[in-house]
């Protein structure tokens, strides 16, 4: 048994809108089933990806939880920031006060270095 590195930098990259697919919620499950085991979580949202860390979102007309509330909770599992895209937040139009609170803009050569660094890169 190797026990000289047990925590694991795990990448998500979450490029799905929060409704109309399974996708966002599965890579939430992950994230949480990753944190649970004290791997390292990047959790990074691009192209469209970034309406899951909207702040305010209200889906009660397709019956459904809004997605921000949850991913506002994922600090409990030791998941302290998210990280969005800034080409893709800037191709939105969107701007970061539109975005939950912990969230934190990166550019893509620091999402390349978290995809190198990481044992583990999912695209969902």
């Amino acid at each position: 048994m190797n026990t000289t590195n047990r925590n694991t930098e795990i990448t998500l990259l979450a490029r799905s809108a929060p409704y109309g697919s399974g996708a966002a919620k599965l890579c939430l499950d992950v994230s949480i089933a990753a944190a649970v085991f004290e791997q390292t979580v990047n959790y990074i949202f691009l192209d469209d990806g970034i309406y899951q860390v909207l702040d305010e979102q209200d889906a009660s007309a397709i019956n459904s939880k809004s997605f921000g509330k949850t991913l506002e909770a994922l600090g409990l599992y030791g998941i302290e920031k998210l990280y969005v895209d800034e080409d893709s937040l800037r191709k939105r139009n969107l701007s970061t006060n539109q975005l939950l609170p912990q969230v934190e803009l990166v550019n893509v050569e620091a999402i390349k270095k978290f995809i190198n660094q990481s044992k583990f890169v999912l695209t969902l």
